[in-house]
């Protein structure tokens, strides 16, 4: 029988299969010591020979089970049921001695040594050759995977691997020194440069990194160096989460693109985080959505009195509300079902619940879709806007923060120009004199928002590809979400007349960059007319409807310092509010009648800097 067929077998059957075993090993082991030392001729074997052996191996068999020898999973065995199964066999040796004065039959002294010898290997050597298959078996099966880092992390986390039947660890890497050329745990340790001779060798697949006390600078970097690798980068929790017991060193995560884009944050100033929130009520509009959501997660760290989720999406509103409750369970949430369009059901939550604070995250904002349904952009981003922030003056509401985006700088798409369209909106009413405080807070694209390119990118790389980037050269600007909310909030503090604040993007990103990274770390590499290769395919569909290929964050190029060192102030030019009240009107009226075109034209012609993207 194939080990295999052996392991497939019910527990009934490998047990009636060892005991079987077992009883025509001690039996022949008993014979073959007597042949040995007798000699076949010299033996004459009789009925009282015959019960000593029948009685030695059941003697055997009852010890063996007593001492636990037949619940041992054989290709789990380890040293302690071996060390108990020689003991058992040497009480059968001395079994045997006994009996030779017992029955007195012809038994030299040296017959038991010899049968305790043959028994030993019968019972046992099957056994760890079973062992042996079991984890030849299991070696080939296991995915090959590399540690980078040999001190106590790595250590820990290759003892657990073993236990494990996922993931063989063949290899440590290390930048010291004085581990290279050094085995820890039977694993060599090697340096960077031996990453390609491991990964063609032995298959390996996955690299799991195993550091712990580096900053997120330095975790950065070597993210940086270790991605053009393109082995499937996993990485262990962190620390606090080990030390709390709230994760097992195996729990094993992907890395995440936002740890490769991502930077070093900047303490946030307290004041600005809790002078609109602490002790008040605070309404977030869009409250399901990317931004929104985590801006709801900043929020109640500060300790509102009340938090309203303003959220049009059903399934979306019920997400964030579950997640907020299971650990916000004190702060009383407010989940409101409908759309910022509808003026009434505003006026009623913010008059009931008496809100001091408006954050409007609530916005059509994926550009293609926007561009093929302007009137339902116009009517949600510009009109639902005015309907907020007009119900916010009613209500006297102390502060009004618009989230707006880069793409409302010299707008080549309706998204952006009905975002401007807003900006402007909130810029004129700021200047009425209400006791309303408005502010703008506009970035640029959100690590892994969705309608981003990363959920898009990590869909595409583990379907096979390919992976569709629109142009070339196309570059946007990303934040992580955590650090754009925390922002918002911080410059939404700042404001009061309708200022623009600007959060600090960083570096654009070239979009091609960013789809080879992430198929780096995801364990693949982009097949290109460069590099035929790859098993990822990377196509160009051309830029979609309003696309730019640079974004920008400001319009005029003029900015001004603040308080944080990520947040700066725009001196950009306003619109008077009757001018805007104007165009708001006419834009109304073509709405009303459905007039697609002549929206989309009277958007051109608006003071917007709007130039609809040729196609």
């Amino acid at each position: 029988m194939h080990f295999n067929q052996l392991f497939e077998l019910s527990s009934n059957n490998k047990l009636g299969i060892a005991v079987v075993w077992d009883v025509m090993a001690l039996a022949v082991a008993t014979i073959v010591a007597f042949w040995i030392r007798l000699g076949i001729a010299s033996w004459d074997f009789s009925n009282v020979d015959a019960f000593v052996i029948i009685l030695n191996v059941a003697f055997a068999l009852i010890l063996l089970s007593l001492f636990g020898h037949y619940r041992q999973m054989i290709r789990y065995i380890g040293r302690l049921a071996i060390l108990k199964a020689l003991l058992v066999l040497l009480f059968s040796a001395l079994f045997l001695l006994a009996s030779r004065l017992v029955f007195d039959i012809m038994m030299p002294v040296s017959v038991p040594i010899i049968y305790w010898s043959l028994a030993s290997i019968l019972v046992i050597a099957p056994r760890f050759l079973i062992q042996a298959s079991a984890q030849s078996q299991n070696y080939k099966m296991r995915e090959k995977c590399l540690i980078f880092g040999a001190a106590e992390a790595g250590r820990s986390l290759v003892q657990t691997l073993k236990i494990g039947n996922d993931l063989q660890p063949i290899a440590f890497i290390d930048d010291k020194k004085q581990y290279h050329n050094k085995q820890i745990l039977g694993l060599p340790v090697g340096r960077r440069e031996d990453i390609p001779l491991y990964v063609k060798r032995f298959g390996v697949t996955k690299m799991l990194l195993a550091v712990h006390n580096t900053s997120a600078d330095r975790r950065k970097e070597l993210i940086v160096e270790l991605e053009p690798y393109a082995i499937e980068l996993l990485s262990i929790p962190n620390i606090q989460d080990l030390l709390s017991g709230k994760s097992k060193i195996d729990e094993l995560r992907e890395i995440r693109i936002e740890e490769l884009l991502g930077r070093e944050p900047v303490p946030p100033i307290t004041q600005l985080l809790d002078i609109n929130i602490r002790g008040k009520n605070v309404m977030v509009t869009g409250a399901g959505g990317s931004i929104g959501s985590e801006l709801c997660r900043q929020i109640v760290k500060s300790g509102p009195t009340k938090l309203v989720l303003f959220e049009l999406s059903e399934f979306n509103l019920y997400q964030i509300e579950n997640e907020l409750k299971q650990h916000y369970f004190d702060i009383p949430m407010v989940p409101v079902l409908s759309s910022i369009q509808d003026t009434e059901v505003l006026r009623s939550v913010i008059e009931k619940h008496k809100i001091h604070t408006i954050y409007h995250a609530a916005a059509y904002k994926h550009v293609p879709m926007v561009e093929s349904n302007p009137l339902a952009g116009i009517r949600n981003n510009v009109f639902g806007t005015s309907n907020v922030a007009l119900v916010a003056a009613e209500y006297d509401v102390e502060k009004f923060v618009l989230i707006s985006t880069d793409k409302a700088v010299r707008p080549t798409n309706i998204m952006g120009a009905t975002k401007r369209f807003a900006e402007l909106y909130i810029q004129g009413i700021a200047e009425l004199g209400s006791n309303t405080e408005y502010s703008i807070v506009r970035f640029g694209n959100v690590l892994g928002s969705s309608g981003s390119v990363v959920p898009l990118f990590t869909k595409q790389i583990k379907a096979g590809g390919p992976i569709t980037v629109t142009h070339p050269d196309i570059t946007r600007f990303f934040m992580t979400i955590p650090e754009a909310a925390q922002l918002v909030i911080q410059a939404g503090a700042m404001g009061s007349k309708g200022e623009v604040f600007v959060l600090d993007m960083g570096e654009s990103v070239k979009i091609v960059d960013l789809a080879s990274k992430m198929a780096h770390l995801m364990g693949h590499s982009l097949r290109t007319p460069q590099t035929p290769l790859g098993d990822i395919e990377l196509k160009f569909s051309g830029l979609r409807p309003g696309e730019k290929l640079f974004e920008e964050l400001l319009i005029d190029d003029a900015d001004t310092t603040t308080e944080h060192p990520r947040i700066m102030g725009a001196d950009e030019t306003k619109l008077p509010f009757e001018d805007v009240i104007l165009l708001f009107d006419e834009l109304n009226r073509l709405l009303l009648e459905h007039n697609a075109v002549g929206a989309k034209n009277l958007l051109c012609k608006a003071p917007l800097a709007y130039t609809p993207a040729a196609h």
